[in-house]
């Protein structure tokens, strides 16, 4: 079983919130990355991104996001997070990896500022180029997605996800039992 819940998804998709919600109701911690790169790089995200541009603000998160070593913690990387590979291979490896699914519509509407927000956007891109880019990535490495346009409230999110996990859980614990009893009867009927 993994230790850690990992939250993808488009900007504005409430993955800090979902997973400050979801930490409190399961008893984790919650990690923030790109509270964790502005506070490494003692800068706001958007003075990043101007400073280094967005291939090197790119680096600088897939290595903060490959170098996380946490345990039974939910994590929220930035939404540009599905283009490093190394970084979701890692994550993908310490967590279960949920998908913040949101319509192109509702996006629009919460992000606000793109700028100010920090969002990775590529020059001459649109936000409808950016979710148009990006969906396929989430559903690519997710272990489980959540469709957020099913619930009418934030907390009902968070609950239909946590009784998900606890499913998922408990499958993988039946998998492991299953295995330690096959492993088992393959001992014994080896003597």
């Amino acid at each position: 079983m993994k230790d850690n819940i990992t939250l993808i998804g488009m900007p504005a998709a409430g993955k800090s919130t979902i997973g400050v919600l979801l930490a409190k109701r399961i008893g984790y911690s919650f990690v923030d990355v790109d509270i964790l790169i502005q506070e490494q790089e003692k800068k706001l995200l958007k003075d990043i991104i101007a400073e280094r541009g967005l291939e090197g603000f790119l680096k600088l998160e897939e290595e903060v996001n490959a170098g996380l070593k946490v345990t039974n913690a939910v994590i929220a990387p930035g939404g540009s997070v599905v283009y490093g590979k190394e970084a979701m291979e890692h994550l993908k490896q310490i967590s279960e990896v949920v998908y913040l699914k949101l319509s192109y519509e509702e996006m629009a509407r919460r992000v606000g500022d793109v700028v100010d927000r920090g969002v990775a956007l590529k020059p001459g891109y649109t936000l409808k180029d950016l979710y148009t880019e990006r969906a396929p990535l989430y559903e690519h490495y997710a272990d489980i997605t959540v469709d957020e346009m099913e619930d009418r409230w934030l907390g009902d999110t968070v609950d239909r996800l946590r009784i998900m996990i606890e499913k998922e859980w408990e499958k993988q614990e039946n998998e492991e039992e299953q295995l330690l009893e096959f492993l088992h009867m393959e001992g014994e009927g080896r003597r």
